[in-house]
């Protein structure tokens, strides 16, 4: 197989300009502009997680699966890689990427856990075999084969037969509390536009910032 030249692989990029006069003062009201217009996207709230703990960086592909006055929440197992990270170092960055709108929103802060209740109430909103799937995989722990995780969601199959699957006892979830934004348009001969939000008194500081 014949290595890809990666020098010339590249995305010409054509979308509208993005100004600051078309931009809210707050980040949260813009950012639900914009996942609204990528609902189109199969997953417009897919967003990648970073966190870091002694200068060794981390990233996955999480879900979000609310947003309010407060910050970004997405739920997981708390004995992961990211919730054992989480609880040494709170500070995260999460990345949403809209490729087909040219668009990407960065957002740095704090995670904190949410209540027991509320992550527990999310799980009994998933659909089953997702709530099986959650109960049966100790998350990040080594496994000899994938048949030993087939084997666990079988049993578990069985021990719930007939009744609401229990949450297992590290599910949980986290508030992601913003400390900055970025807003990134892309735009023609890589003159992108890319906006920041910063805190400021009690409001939010917006500006412009070089591509």
């Amino acid at each position: 197989m014949e290595p890809m030249e990666l020098s010339h692989v590249r995305k010409e990029y054509s979308e509208s300009t993005l100004r600051k006069k078309d931009l809210s003062h707050n980040p949260f009201e813009e950012f639900k502009k914009w996942l609204h217009a990528a609902k189109e996207d199969p997953e417009p709230n897919a967003m990648q997680l970073a966190t870091t703990v002694n200068d060794r960086p981390s990233l996955r592909t999480v879900l979000l699966k609310e947003v309010n006055e407060k910050g970004f929440i997405f739920f997981t197992h708390t004995e992961s890689r990211k919730g054992k990270e989480i609880l040494k170092n709170p500070n995260v960055s999460l990345l949403f990427l809209w490729k087909e709108m040219e668009r990407q929103i960065i957002i740095e802060g704090k995670a904190e856990p949410v209540s027991k209740e509320k992550a527990h109430a999310y799980f009994e909103k998933r659909p089953r075999k997702s709530q099986l799937g959650s109960a049966a995989s100790v998350q990040d722990a080594h496994l000899a084969s994938k048949e030993e995780l087939i084997k666990a969601y079988e049993a578990l199959t069985k021990k719930f037969e007939g009744r609401q699957v229990e949450p297992p006892e590290d599910w949980g979830g986290y508030l992601v509390k913003p400390t900055r934004f970025e807003f990134w348009q892309g735009s023609e001969a890589r003159l992108h536009d890319r906006f920041e939000y910063v805190p400021k008194d009690n409001g939010w500081r917006l500006q412009r910032l070089s591509p």
